[in-house]
């Protein structure tokens, strides 16, 4: 049986940083962010080529253990077979090991990518079939779903695969990211949850994390309120104690704010009023960054011309 035909042009892949939790919504809620990683590949004639810029260029392999090459030969093993070779360049923007989904960025980019590549990959490989598979390699679907879809989505595993819905979050919202020199790895903060937690707790992360999607889709007055968490933060507080300080201040002075994803990144949900004051709140130590919401997701773009972004 013949293998796939690829494309001779290159493609080039945008993927959206995403923050996932959001405070209660625990491994199921993920919000996109406009701060992004860049992707080109090409297939060869041979070998594998790997050209990285930015976040990560020091550290990351270039060979096939990078997670980017290993999602992209997933993919195309799904397509029905591997190309001869990849010529691939990455631009990185998104901080490694800070929680905003640096590691589902690269599955994303790697799939969406090896999709794009194949003649005909649309309709081998759909959306839902997508999803599925950036979550098997992630092993989660809260941050691949944001990053696929955009905007602020919901997801969860149904018969043993994963789904998601993705709602509109209200347009007044202004992320605002403070992320600190170090990371924690997502291994480290997730050994530190408990196997079990008080019922008491656990029926209050329920309500609140209904409320966050009235709050986060229309009515974001009532997103303090609705960002409080019983579950996890609290928890991995002892391996970011600095971030956990963060939190508890910006939320005394009335600002919703949470880990991102694992941590150590803090995000505050401001408004366009309150974004540039609160940017200045977290001090030194900290990087602040005010963000757009990311509303396309994973996207194919048009290739760049020489010199432009």
């Amino acid at each position: 049986m013949a293998g796939p035909a690829f494309r001779a042009a290159a493609v080039r892949v945008r993927v959206p940083a995403t923050s996932a939790n959001l405070g209660p919504g625990f491994d199921a809620f993920g919000l996109a962010l406009g701060l992004y990683d860049d992707v080109v590949v090409r297939v060869a004639d041979s070998g594998l080529h790997i050209d990285i810029a930015g976040e990560g260029s020091e550290t990351l392999p270039r060979d096939e253990k990078h997670l980017l090459v290993r999602s992209l030969r997933t993919a195309f093993d799904s397509l029905g077979g591997q190309p001869r070779g990849l010529e691939i360049v990455c631009a990185n923007r998104i901080p490694h090991g800070r929680g905003l989904g640096s590691s589902s960025a690269a599955i994303c980019a790697g799939i969406v990518a090896a999709r794009a590549v194949t003649i005909g990959g649309e309709a081998k490989l759909d959306d839902t079939t997508l999803l599925e598979l950036a979550t098997e390699i992630e092993g989660h679907p809260d941050n691949v779903a944001a990053c696929l879809l955009g905007g602020f989505t919901l997801s969860w595993m149904e018969a043993g695969g994963a789904r998601a819905i993705r709602m509109e979050p209200a347009d007044s919202i202004v992320p605002v990211v403070f992320v600190p020199g170090k990371p924690v790895l997502t291994q480290t903060a997730r050994g530190l949850l408990p196997r079990t937690v008080p019922h008491v707790d656990a029926a209050a992360n329920a309500g609140r994390a209904a409320l966050l999607v009235e709050a986060l889709t229309r009515r974001p007055e009532l997103l303090l309120a609705a960002t409080e968490d019983r579950l996890h933060q609290e928890y991995r507080a002892p391996a970011m104690p600095e971030s956990a300080a963060l939190v508890e201040r910006l939320r005394a002075d009335g600002i919703p704010a949470v880990i991102s994803g694992a941590g150590p990144t803090v995000m505050a949900l401001a408004d366009a009023g309150t974004a540039d004051k609160v940017e200045q709140l977290a001090g030194q130590g900290w990087a602040a960054n005010r963000l757009a919401l990311d509303l396309q997701g994973a996207s194919v773009l048009p290739l760049a011309p020489s010199g432009s972004d």
